[in-house]
């Protein structure tokens, strides 16, 4: 049977998703329990793999086993043999056909910046700590020029491996909590580094060291090097995905952010 599985994890102590040789990941360590329940090995596709330090709140993936266990055994039996770091939020039969990646219809992303003139050891490495004051307005004029299908070459890594650099950005918006900016993102899918990519021209939209303007000029030239920095992995979250609503999945999102970020007694509201 193939069964399906929204996950969280703080990305901080793995070199990414993807299981690697050398390093620790995320994906191997789902494996490992999920193949402790399951009593033989399991292989695990994923909605969008992360890079090194980047956290997830609703990761979805799918898996094949032969083992016949309730939903309540997987969920738990799982979790129990799961690093602190990382947890699944449910587990839940589909059919044979669904993939977690294909099936997808968008993903989304959030870019938390800490914006104040002192770090915050309770978020260490959780947001981007950014000094200078940010106009999360201007960020916000300057990103909607992104929404649409387009060439995102200007926020694409060098490293990248896609075949195309095309990509249909749905939505994109940055607002202000207190002493926090957000910024959040759906697209169908996302270039390597895209979403951290923007977010360093944002900022330098946001301290005033570029216009508005400037990200509809990058985005045209499709040059990376005119571009803004590569945001710091460590504020980004993906945050999201979305299937047919003929999949029936449970909210995958357990959105604790504004919670875990409160604890600073920076946030105005909720998030």
């Amino acid at each position: 049977m193939r069964l399906a599985a929204a996950i969280e994890y703080a990305g901080t102590a793995y070199a990414g998703w993807q299981r690697q040789t050398s390093a620790p990941s995320v994906q191997a360590e789902v494996e490992r329990a999920l193949g402790f329940v399951a009593a033989h090995p399991v292989a695990v596709v994923c909605a969008g793999r992360t890079d090194a330090g980047v956290h997830a709140l609703g990761q979805v993936v799918h898996f094949d086993t032969e083992a016949v266990r309730p939903m309540r055994g997987w969920l738990f039996g799982t979790n129990t043999n799961l690093p602190g770091d990382v947890a699944l939020r449910w587990v839940v039969p589909v059919a044979d056909d669904f993939s977690a990646r294909f099936s997808a219809e968008a993903r989304s992303y959030r870019y938390v910046i800490l914006n104040a003139p002192t770090r915050s050891p309770l978020l260490r490495e959780r947001v981007c700590l950014w000094h200078a004051p940010l106009d999360a307005g201007a960020m916000h004029e300057a990103l909607q020029a992104l929404v649409g299908l387009h060439d995102f070459s200007a926020f694409r890594a060098a490293e990248c491996q896609s075949h195309s650099p095309v990509r249909r950005l749905e939505s994109i918006a940055v607002r202000r909590e207190g002493d926090f900016v957000v910024l959040e993102v759906t697209a169908n899918a996302f270039l390597h580094h895209m979403v951290r990519n923007i977010a360093g021209s944002a900022l330098a939209v946001g301290e005033g060291a570029r216009p508005a303007a400037w990200v509809a000029e990058l985005l045209a030239a499709g040059e990376r090097a005119r571009a803004g920095m590569t945001a710091p992995a460590g504020g980004l979250y993906f945050s999201s995905v979305r299937y047919p609503a003929a999949a029936g999945f449970p909210p995958s999102v357990r959105d604790g952010l504004s919670a875990m970020i409160g604890a600073s007694q920076s946030l105005d509201g909720p998030g």
